[in-house]
């Protein structure tokens, strides 16, 4: 069904190490890797000069950057950066969202050497997420401060942290330099500059979520991204021979929207509508106005998302068609996509008439730029990550059941933190292997070209007090599933304890659709059939477990969501586990404690 992309058959030469261990590569070789960012603007301005590059949303119409356009706007201002002391010790640290505005910068800051850090935009607008910018702000020592609309981010703009630092608008209010006097033609000489960029020169700093300690600054090198652009053409070429468009909302801070994506349209000439919606209450009636409007060829989003929009698409014959019209590519990440959502977007594309769409993913790291693994072929179901990517060495240690803890060698990988030579030196192992913490387990140990599988985060496993293991990544993925719609988000109690438990964070929003009351106190919510509904469905996935690992014994149902300004939550919404456990130690004693009469416990 998919034979019109021209798919590309994995193939992976696997080598078995006298230690135990596994080597895995591509068979198919790396094409040409590009200098740089800003030889890839360069080249599209020329071949491809009135193309749309950028594109955001303006009044009922679109703002629209051709890469002509872009490309004098990049050198103009690259040369009033160049009058300023930045560089890798003072890079541009920008605290707002996704913007035509945000992505010149950016592309003129690299084209001359300078390193941005895009920080997530919660930072900068929630008050009470301030500490979370001034970690970051004291981790990189900005040189200069980005914000779209300074009356809008005013606040963190006052910051003491910024004062002394020159700070830039594209809308000021309060004595910032305006964007645009950066965007005039001046005489500065950037070629000199433009022309020492090389593979190692850093191009930006990521900082990780910090979904299990203090965010780390990914040290994010020009080969780094480019090495990738070159790994993903060689897996789906078709990508290469129509320039690609897409209608994204995934945030630039971090690296699926920003290095992958962004990327992406840039390397291939591509056009990156930019939207200001999201799979979130109030914001995702932007996103299918924009989808209604713009037909993409290839389709990013995490499962979440892709589960609302399917609900919309069923409902909205038009959408449909103007969805599927010229789409090439279903992308997922950030989580594995539920069958049921994989099953409805292949039923809506058929029922369109149009050739079905590659659905697929990849799987990669802040540290790995992202992409290392990937999907290139059509695959029966979700969860398969796929192989590896030309130009990665892939190399699994494998324990006694077949999980394999994953490390990878590339020029797409990291050379290291920001200010931590600790944490680099622990990020790698004897053989300059970075070490990423994921497992995986072949979908058939015969026959490697079938694809990994993602098993979990080894850091989030722990023990029991009997010695047995329990993979929480694992476990929490089965629980979603089990208690959908009805929890949020859970997180696995259990570490030193005899049995494993679960504290839900509830959706409301589903809740209250069934008209049912709740009561709230010292943290707990309760609800006699929403704890009938959850005790039953605990009962029924207990079931299904082979051993005490699998089988949650003991739940509460919080009533109190996780923070983003006391560290238990980040930007992207992921939960920092050991924090939120640290923070609500006295809630799992009460889920622990028999006599407590609000826990939900399954007996066994």
């Amino acid at each position: 069904m998919t034979n019109h992309l021209n798919l590309m058959p994995h193939k992976v030469t696997r080598r078995e190490r006298a230690d135990g261990s596994i080597l895995l590569t591509s068979d198919y070789p790396l094409g040409p890797v590009a200098r740089c960012t800003g030889d890839w603007l360069n080249h599209w301005a020329q071949a491809s000069p009135d193309a749309v590059f950028l594109a955001e949303r303006a009044g009922d119409g679109w703002r629209e950057v051709t890469y002509a356009q872009a490309q004098r706007s990049v050198h103009a201002i690259a040369g009033h950066l160049l009058a300023r002391d930045l560089g890798p010790e003072r890079p541009i640290l920008i605290i707002s969202g996704n913007s035509v505005d945000h992505g010149l910068l950016t592309l003129a800051a690299q084209y001359v050497g300078i390193p941005t850090v895009p920080v997530a935009e919660q930072y900068a607008l929630i008050p009470a997420a301030h500490p979370r910018l001034i970690y970051a702000a004291n981790l990189v020592t900005p040189g200069l401060v980005y914000a779209s609309d300074a009356a809008q981010y005013a606040g963190a703009l006052a910051l003491d942290i910024f004062q002394g630092v020159e700070a830039v608008s594209s809308k000021p209010a309060n004595g910032e330099t305006n964007l645009a006097d950066l965007q005039q033609a001046n005489s500065a000489d950037i070629e000199a500059a433009a022309t020492a960029i090389g593979h190692d020169t850093l191009a930006k700093i990521l900082l990780t979520s910090g979904s299990t300690s203090d965010p780390k600054g990914v040290l994010t090198t020009q080969g780094m991204m480019t090495t990738n652009q070159a790994q993903i053409a060689a897996c789906l070429p078709f990508i290469s021979t129509r320039p690609p468009r897409i209608v994204d909302w995934l945030p630039w801070n971090h690296v699926f929207g920003g290095s992958y994506n962004f990327n992406l349209m840039l390397a291939n000439g591509g056009s990156l509508y930019i939207d200001g919606g999201k799979p979130a209450p109030g914001l995702f009636d932007q996103t299918l106005d924009n989808l209604g409007r713009v037909s993409g060829t290839i389709s990013f989003n995490v499962p979440i998302g892709f589960a609302q929009l399917v609900a919309a698409l069923e409902q909205d014959a038009q959408l449909r068609e103007t969805y599927f019209s010229d789409l090439d590519m279903i992308f997922y990440a950030g989580a594995s996509l539920p069958q049921k959502t994989w099953e409805a977007l292949e039923r809506l594309a058929q029922a369109t008439g149009k050739p079905l769409p590659l659905i697929t993913t990849s799987w990669g790291l802040t540290e790995t730029a992202p992409g290392a693994l990937i999907g290139h072929e059509p695959a029966k179901g979700a969860g398969i990550v796929g192989v590896p990517m030309p130009g990665i060495t892939v190399k699994l240690v494998p324990d006694d059941t077949g999980r394999c803890d994953v490390r990878i060698k590339g020029d797409n990988v990291t050379p290291g933190y920001l200010n931590d030579a600790k944490k680099t030196r622990e990020a790698f192992d004897e053989e300059g292997f970075f070490v990423t913490g994921d497992a995986m387990r072949f979908v058939d140990p015969d026959e490697p070209n079938k694809g990994l599988r993602f098993d979990g985060r080894l850091s989030e496993d722990f023990k029991l007090s009997t010695g047995t293991w329990v993979q929480a990544a694992n476990l929490r993925l089965d629980l979603l599933a089990a208690l959908a719609p009805f929890a949020q988000d859970v997180v696995i109690t259990g570490a030193g304890r005899d049995e494993v438990g679960v504290l839900i964070l509830p959706n409301r929003g589903a809740i209250a659709a069934r008209g049912w009351e709740v009561s709230e106190a010292d943290g707990i919510l309760s609800c006699p059939p929403l704890n009938d509904e959850i005790t039953d469905r605990l009962k029924t996935l207990a079931k299904t477990a082979a051993g005490s690992a699998g089988r949650v014994v003991h739940a509460l149902i919080l009533s109190e969501p996780p923070s983003m300004a006391e560290g238990e939550a980040t930007a992207k919404g992921n939960i920092n586990f050991p924090r939120f456990l640290e923070r609500r130690s006295t809630l799992v004693d009460l889920l622990y404690n028999a006599a407590n009469p609000q826990r939900l416990s399954i007996v066994h």
